[in-house]
């Protein structure tokens, strides 16, 4: 385990971005003290605080990821047990990466990510904070219905199901009760639905409205997973917090997206991952051939689709989908957003100061006094080089220091 964070930081790289400015500003140190922000400034005194020497970097906010699938979902039907440990590895990589605090969006049965959230807060593996939705609520042949066949063949169920209003105000209480921080329901198809067609709707709109509305009664926000225009519009009608992808919404959907203040989490590298190895055999080899037919179809409107958020001003807060391709890969996120119109500062906004707000979680995501001591080093300024998102050389979380090879 990494050291205690009761003596003091003092990191002193080439550059700080606090999240507040618009870009990094040389010649500044922070200075950390019992898990907290205690100083921003120059020529800051340590005092008894450990002084990090941070040549050729960048020190910032932690990042924040809005969408992970912490658990191995090709472990469903291993037991527990196997499979929250299947998630101990991820943590790392998240954490190695600079990504202090990640929002896990549930897995298709049990409230596992509940577990793994605990046993980070208690210290017994290590990992970013978690902030989880157990399970993604789904109708019955919906986006989350995992294994139909086997319902049709057994009985036996794979999924978070649940249809008419009645059973869906049950499915949220039950995630309450499971220690849910979040409510995640399927608004539509998706790449990988098992039954489910791309661009079908999920939930009547009635149904849509019961579930934000139950979980609104237990202080829940509500997530969305949704696509296209149809489903994204019911459930901002709804009233959902964030919408998940919408990489196949137009220009309107946005602007309501936009009156109703609702943040969009686009997971663009995610979509290029499937879509730019659609000719790879060796790539497809033992997944789908069902989703890789499904991105086949969609190509060509998914990467117009892709280009829209950064031309608009919806409020967009970083989510990568991790767990749909290697977690370590996660911070490729912020090229992706560059590559489809997103500037550096809105891109690295969306991973701290937008994230932060999403998750109501102000003392997350920026470098004030004050703040919690999430604090990464990147080696280069990313916003020249975006690139340097990847190159992570040291991390606090906590004001707990992970410094280089302790999370290998």
């Amino acid at each position: 385990m990494s050291s205690s964070p009761q003596r003091g930081i003092l990191l002193r790289p080439d550059a700080v971005w606090d999240a507040v400015a618009s870009a990094p500003t040389s010649g500044l140190e922070v200075l950390l003290r019992a898990g907290r922000v205690a100083e921003v400034g120059p020529g800051l005194a340590p005092g008894d605080a450990e002084v990090v020497d941070l040549p050729g970097c960048t020190v910032l906010p932690g990042f924040i990821d809005c969408h992970v699938h912490l658990l191995d979902e090709n472990a469903e039907t291993s037991s527990a047990a196997y499979q929250t440990l299947t998630g101990i590895r991820p943590l790392r990589q998240l954490l190695a990466g600079g990504f202090t605090t990640v929002r896990d969006l549930g897995s298709a049965h049990q409230a596992l990510n509940v577990a793994l959230r605990q046993a980070v807060e208690d210290g017994l593996i290590e990992g970013p904070r978690i902030l989880a939705a157990p399970n993604i609520l789904s109708p019955r042949s919906g986006h989350g219905d995992k294994s139909p066949d086997l319902a049709q063949r057994y009985g036996t169920q794979i999924g978070t199901v649940a249809d008419g209003i009645d059973e869906l105000r049950r499915a949220v209480r039950g995630q309450a009760q499971a220690g849910a921080d979040w409510i995640k329901f399927a608004g539509g198809g998706g790449f990988s639905s098992p039954v489910s067609q791309l661009t079908s709707t999920a939930y009547s709109q009635a149904e849509m409205d019961a579930i934000v509305a139950t979980a609104d009664d237990m202080l829940l926000p509500c997530a969305t997973h949704a696509l296209h225009d149809e489903a994204v519009v019911r459930a901002v009608t709804a009233g959902v917090r964030s919408v998940e992808h919408a990489c196949l919404a137009t220009d309107p959907t946005y602007e309501r997206m936009i009156d109703a203040g609702t943040y969009l989490v686009p997971t663009q590298y995610v979509q290029r991952y499937f879509v730019d190895n659609l000719d790879d055999d060796d790539f497809w080899s033992g997944r789908s051939a069902q989703t890789r037919e499904a991105y086949r179809a969609h190509a060509e409107q998914l990467l117009e689709g892709l280009s829209r958020p950064a031309r608009t001003r919806v409020k967009v807060a970083f989510g990568t989908d991790a767990g749909m391709f290697p977690h370590a890969d996660n911070w490729r996120e912020f090229p992706a957003m560059l590559s489809h119109g997103f500037t550096a500062l809105r891109a690295l906004r969306a991973a701290t100061t937008v994230a932060a707000d999403l998750l109501g979680r102000s003392d997350l995501g920026k470098l004030v006094p004050g703040s919690v001591a999430d604090v990464i080093a990147v080696h280069g300024d990313p916003f020249v080089d975006i690139q340097a998102t990847g190159r992570v050389r040291y991390v606090v979380k906590d004001g707990r220091p992970y410094p280089p090879g302790s999370l290998a």
